[in-house]
């Protein structure tokens, strides 16, 4: 496994947690109440503005691209976590409490990005940044679709893979886009 990418790994995805904990701070778990489907709804939204910045060249409001890729991130974990709790599980969780969460999941993403750079040889750095939002929109298309069978699959990975793999690709994104390699020749 390449040093370089498990550090840069490291580095994108310690700026998403610690945006995910200050805004756990700032307005709690508010996000305990939304469905996996309002959760695949707004990493689309991210992903979508991510698209027509890309293909229209401008942009003109606050959050940019890298900003973008770290709320897909977080809100792939979120979906994470939520599919792993009882819905009438507590709404109020602690930011502690939050951040072991958060770490729990991290480390199936994690050890999934390392097998598969190791079985595909980190093929993804020769990939574009488009690419990428285009499987993140793809892996959301196959989530709603699973939602459709009432979360059942014949032979396909689960809304948890779908999520694993999403949030993977944001973070391969961040990676490019902290190597200066923003569009078509990423």
């Amino acid at each position: 496994m390449n040093s370089t990418t498990n550090l840069q790994y490291d580095k994108a995805l310690h700026t998403c947690k610690d945006i995910f904990i200050k805004k756990t701070i700032d307005y709690g778990t508010s996000w305990r109440c939304l469905r996996i489907i309002s959760i695949t709804d707004q990493i689309f939204i991210k992903a979508m503005r991510i698209r027509t910045i890309q293909e229209k060249k401008v942009q003109k409001v606050g959050d940019d691209i890298n900003a973008e890729f770290k709320g897909i991130v977080n809100y792939g974990v979120i979906g994470l976590i939520q599919l792993s709790m009882d819905d009438n599980a507590s709404q109020d969780l602690d930011a502690e409490y939050v951040s072991s969460l958060y770490d729990k999941h991290i480390e199936l993403v994690r050890n999934t990005m390392l097998d598969k750079n190791h079985d595909y040889g980190e093929a993804w750095r020769d990939m574009s940044q488009e690419s990428f939002v285009d499987l993140i929109l793809m892996k959301l298309s196959r989530i709603r679709q699973i939602l459709v069978n009432d979360g059942k699959t014949i032979i396909s990975e689960g809304i948890d893979a779908n999520f694993v793999d999403i949030i993977n690709y944001a973070l391969f994104g961040l990676i490019l886009i902290e190597e200066g390699k923003q569009g078509h020749n990423a």
